[in-house]
């Protein structure tokens, strides 16, 4: 289940934010029991991409063995 602060990786691109599929983001917010979340994405200096309310189809957990990368934002 995903909570408020959780880590969770993007399903699918979006690309008018310019955000890639396996970008990260943080829940600040859950709706209902789980449906849909508002996921913050930000940059290495913490400049915020996006806030987009996302479902729960749309985004999934980040599991303790993946690696994290980094890519430069083309928007």
């Amino acid at each position: 289940m995903i909570r408020e602060l959780d880590t969770v990786v993007l399903m699918h691109d979006i690309d008018q934010h310019g955000l890639k599929a396996g970008d990260i983001g943080a829940v600040v917010l859950c709706h209902g029991d789980g449906e849909a979340f508002e996921v913050e994405f930000v940059t290495g200096e913490g400049l915020t991409v996006a806030v987009l309310t996302l479902t729960a189809q749309e985004v999934r957990p980040i599991q303790a063995q993946e690696v994290l990368h980094a890519r430069d934002l083309a928007v």
